[in-house]
């Protein structure tokens, strides 16, 4: 764990460091807001579980700087996540919880006029979870009764801008597992849309 946290460091800064080689104008500051929906999976090593996506939602605000076709964006995200599991026995399981992700990511504009821009970006997530719900079977129930709320994660995607409004899809992978006793690591496709406010 702490050597998935110190190379998620190093690129964070390689990235940081490329922003500032490159900065050849003023950063333009811009604040938005930000919903959308996610796709939620969790691995695992049990060979008599079997993860399945769930569907669930997301909120929150945006920041990002221009610099260029370069840019940095973070965000703070309250996301509803479910997903399930299939038992070899035949039963199910149904999990659900609450986080709040910060992804700090980099872009670059493919793309770029002054009112339409396509981009793909990269970089580091970090989440914290609370209020999980486990509907399931007490075997599976104990594997996750010491659920892990802190995650780090890398998350990349696409985007597209058109004047305020951005469309984002992007991809997450969890670094940490969430339950230790089955080796499950969250990972979620996600929807977002939003607008910038200025």
């Amino acid at each position: 764990m702490k050597q998935q946290f110190l190379a998620l460091c190093a690129l964070l800064l390689c990235f940081a460091c490329s922003v500032k080689i490159q900065a050849q104008q003023k950063p333009a500051v811009h604040f938005g807001i930000k919903g959308g929906a996610n796709f939620t999976k969790t691995s695992t090593e049990s060979s008599s579980l079997e993860g399945k996506y769930g569907f669930g939602y997301q909120a929150g605000v945006m920041t990002r700087v221009d610099i260029g076709s370069l840019y940095v964006q973070g965000e703070a995200l309250l996301n509803k996540r479910k997903t399930s599991y299939e038992e070899k026995s035949g039963g199910s399981a149904k999990l659900t919880w609450n986080a709040i992700d910060i992804p700090v990511v980099v872009g670059y504009k493919i793309i770029k006029t002054d009112d339409f821009n396509v981009r793909a970006f990269a970089g580091g997530i970090y989440s914290y979870a609370f209020n999980n719900k486990l509907s399931t079977s007490e075997v599976i129930q104990e594997g996750f009764k010491n659920f892990d709320k802190s995650n780090i994660g890398i998350t990349g995607g696409i985007g597209v801008d058109y004047k305020n409004f951005t469309v984002d899809l992007r991809y997450e992978k969890g670094l940490s597992n969430i339950s230790k006793e089955f080796k499950s690591k969250p990972h979620s496709f996600s929807l977002g849309i939003g607008y910038f406010l200025f």
